[in-house]
């Protein structure tokens, strides 16, 4: 969520970086609604003053016994009282036309971050490894995984449809080594994240707080009950029998499509760790002696992967359930941008233990997610595919996070109050990185080799076989 006063200070630069994403200018419409919000205010709050005066003014009159003068009173009292909840409404309609514009708008780029508009101007970084040579023609990990009858996308679509998969046997205990493995680097020296079990159904205000919705609400996956749905549908069917006017029906189906037919007491499953992790400081206020704070996760993850229909139908890459160790970091504005390169850095140190080859892209403007003000993605090269998958993203959010959640510190000097920053980052995704351990460790008979760190937790396993 964006300052408004920024943008009243600076619409100039405000149209300026959101040009850099591609978008058209905002700042003066953002500036009129702030300005219909504020008129709203001050009227609300002349007319609440006069309230209180005149009541003031009328034990006065009483007191010298002004009958007249106290009767115009009690009578412009009334008028107030009367206008006053209307007033209070008009407020509060302004204010979340404000918000809802916020809401809207992606962060804005640091300077440093390079000009594009999709992957193709994406920057490489820097690269780790090289690619292996092999004596075959490396295969692909759905075939792998096919060939030892471990990975079994046909089960998995009577169960629960495309892009699921059930994994068996060597393959099920691979993916659980590499999420604990992941975890273990993490939470020991030098890395020193808190692990964390978090929910994995969350409140509306919590996936707001990080970005999710409202704009991205068609791809995520929204939990219920039956108790609840039916309470909801009870109440549309109640508008009807009341015999609401058409265009308030339709008006409330709207309203309901728009909030994505959320009841407050409705939960979403979450996409990514992140949600759930940085919402552990909403609405607080720590102190600075407290920051940075460190989080890691391994979680299931759900996406509708809404948009990405045709892309990947084959195999682990892109799944609606995937297995993820999340890193997240709550810091100051003068500790955020080391702390990047700090996340970066552990998330490559997984895939440096796993001897796995990746190159690192500073990602361009265009192509950065929605509240990310820097974006590095880390890319693992994948023999069978013979190209480089995305395998980590970390970023940092500035205060775009914590305007929406309400996270503050306490400084220690001056003991002013400000937003925290927000990073996150893949710690890596473990389907990914099975996925890369596949094709990597492949032999020519279509086993498996065991990488030397994740043996330990295989139970000594050196290699998958069928």
């Amino acid at each position: 969520m964006h300052d408004i006063r920024f943008i009243r200070d600076n619409p100039d630069a405000f149209d300026k970086a959101l040009a850099r994403r591609g978008l058209p200018p905002q700042a003066q419409r953002l500036i009129a609604l702030d300005e219909q919000r504020r008129t709203k205010i001050l009227a609300l709050e002349t007319a609440q003053a006069r309230r209180n005066a005149a009541s003031k003014e009328i034990g006065e009159a009483k007191k010298n016994k002004d009958e007249e003068k106290a009767k115009g009173l009690l009578g412009e009292v009334g008028s107030l009282k009367e206008s006053i909840p209307r007033m209070e409404a008009e407020e509060k309609k302004a204010s979340k036309a404000l918000d809802d514009a916020l809401a809207e708008i992606p962060n804005l780029p640091l300077d440093e971050v390079p000009d594009g508009k999709d992957e193709k101007d994406n920057v490489e970084h820097h690269r780790y490894g090289a690619k292996r040579d092999y004596a075959f023609a490396p295969k692909q990990h759905f075939d792998l995984g096919e060939a030892l009858s471990q990975m079994d996308f046909e089960t998995a679509a009577k169960l629960s449809g495309a892009r699921f998969v059930v994994l068996r046997k060597g393959l099920a205990r691979l993916e659980r080594a590499l999420g604990q493995f992941m975890l273990d680097v993490h939470t020991s020296e030098p890395h020193n994240y808190t692990e964390v079990s978090p929910p994995l159904l969350v409140r509306n205000e919590v996936m707001f707080g990080t970005a999710q919705l409202p704009k991205f609400s068609y791809d995520q996956f929204l939990g219920t009950n039956f108790e609840e749905l039916d309470l909801w549908i009870e109440n549309f069917l109640y508008q009807i029998e009341k015999g609401v006017d058409q265009g308030d029906l339709i008006a409330y189906l709207r309203k309901a499509k728009a909030d994505s037919f959320v009841d407050p007491n409705w939960r979403w499953l979450i996409p990514t760790a992140e949600v759930p992790l940085t919402n552990l400081v909403r609405e607080s206020i720590l102190d600075e002696a407290q920051l940075p704070l460190r989080y890691t996760a391994c979680t299931p993850c759900f996406r509708a992967e809404a948009g990405a229909a045709g892309k990947d139908t084959r195999g682990m890459i892109r799944q609606h359930q995937f297995t993820k160790v999340e890193l997240v970091s709550i810091t100051t504005p003068e500790q955020s941008k080391d702390e990047h390169e700090r996340m970066l850095a552990c998330a490559e140190e997984v895939l440096k233990k796993l001897d796995l080859h990746y190159r690192v892209m500073t990602l361009c403007a265009g192509d950065m997610g929605f509240a990310s003000q820097k974006t590095y993605d880390i890319e693992v090269w994948l023999p069978g595919q013979n190209m480089y998958r995305e395998i980590s993203s970390c970023s940092i959010c500035g205060e775009f996070q914590a305007r929406r959640m309400n996270a503050r510190y306490r400084t220690k000097e001056g003991r002013a109050v400000r937003h925290v920053h927000t990073l996150n980052g893949s710690g890596v995704a473990v389907g990914r990185a099975l996925i890369a351990v596949m094709e990597t460790y492949q032999q020519a008979d279509g086993s498996i080799a065991v990488p030397e760190v994740l043996q330990g937790y295989m139970g000594g396993m050196k290699k998958i076989e069928k």
